[in-house]
């Protein structure tokens, strides 16, 4: 793609500027991407590698709340630029983490319209796969999810399945839990929801 860039003419004839943020951006995220598979091609091959994960998203009506690629009831669901998928960008970012890469924000900015309403699996399964291409395989993975509403216990087991086969993963391994905030700060005051995941990864040929 052609650098676009903005065009001034004065006193001294024609001149270029900086170019636009947008383009700026989209340069920004295809380094981001570059850096993370250069990363993963030289990083030593530890024999395990563990990474956490954190997220927080608004609440607002409107949306649609979208858990471990479930869609749970509520008359609310989270503001964000792609599904708003809080446990998904969670995990995606624990897994990048034990890989020592760059974080979701960075390879999926929100700044890109391409990820603009996309499905948040899109973005686990590029951990995943860079997860393998490292020679790794899931240990296990632990996730918090914090929401004062609503009661996200019936919704657990559903949830847990479809993580577990986002992941290839068996479900023995995948955790979680789901607590409120005990109507303390914007979680508890049910304007927001937040997720913590813990994973552990182990090298293939010690699996």
């Amino acid at each position: 793609m052609a650098l676009q860039s903005i065009r001034m003419t004065g006193a001294f004839g024609t001149s270029r500027v900086a170019p636009r943020a947008s383009v700026l951006s989209q340069r920004s995220c295809r380094a981001a991407r570059l850096v993370a598979y250069a990363s993963a091609a030289k990083a030593p091959i530890l024999p395990y590698r563990v990474g956490h994960g954190f997220d927080l998203h608004r609440l607002a009506e409107g949306y649609k709340l979208i858990i471990g690629g479930i869609d749970i009831p509520h008359t609310k669901g989270c503001e964000a630029h792609s599904d708003g998928d809080v446990l998904l960008h969670t995990v995606t970012d624990a897994i990048l983490g034990a890989l020592c890469l760059p974080d979701i924000g960075q390879l999926f900015p929100d700044t890109d319209p391409k990820w603009k309403g996309a499905r948040s699996d899109i973005f686990l399964k590029e951990a995943v796969r860079l997860m393998d291409e490292k020679g790794y395989v899931l240990g296990n993975l632990d996730c918090t999810i914090i929401a004062q509403k609503p009661k996200l216990s019936p919704h657990k087991e559903s949830i847990r399945n479809n993580l577990s086969a986002l992941l290839s993963a068996d479900p023995s391994v995948v955790n979680i839990k789901a607590k409120t905030h005990e109507k303390v700060d914007s979680i508890g005051e049910e304007r927001s929801i937040g997720c913590h995941a813990v994973v552990m990864l182990i090298r293939k040929d010690l699996s």
